[in-house]
């Protein structure tokens, strides 16, 4: 078999899960029912943000938050202050790709 396949849970309560990371990418799945964030982190690679289901909010480095609804990609760059939640009642979901691959940094 040529392909690799990978699978990412399907859930509605808080889920962080790293689906892939090797070399070249790295892509983690996130479920965030609201009022729920993420710790406060600096983006370690080139960040791509695909919202799946809800609207995210996005406070990045000094600047007001942000909100991006369903169908939106955010594009991140490397070493950006990040601050990630849901304020919405609906539940958030969301990939991130991480090109390249966070390993490419250290």
């Amino acid at each position: 078999m040529i392909e690799k396949k990978f699978n990412f849970s399907q859930t509605n309560i808080k889920l962080i899960e790293r689906i892939l990371e090797d070399e070249n990418i790295g892509i983690n799945h996130m479920v965030l029912p609201k009022g729920d964030a993420l710790p406060e982190h600096y983006s370690n690679s080139h960040v791509y943000m695909i919202v799946i289901r809800g609207n995210i909010t996005l406070g990045l480095d000094d600047q007001e938050a942000h909100e991006y609804p369903q169908g939106s990609i955010i594009n991140i760059p490397y070493n950006t202050k990040m601050n990630v939640s849901n304020q919405y009642d609906d539940i958030l979901e969301f990939f991130v790709v991480k090109s390249p691959s966070p390993r490419s940094f250290k």
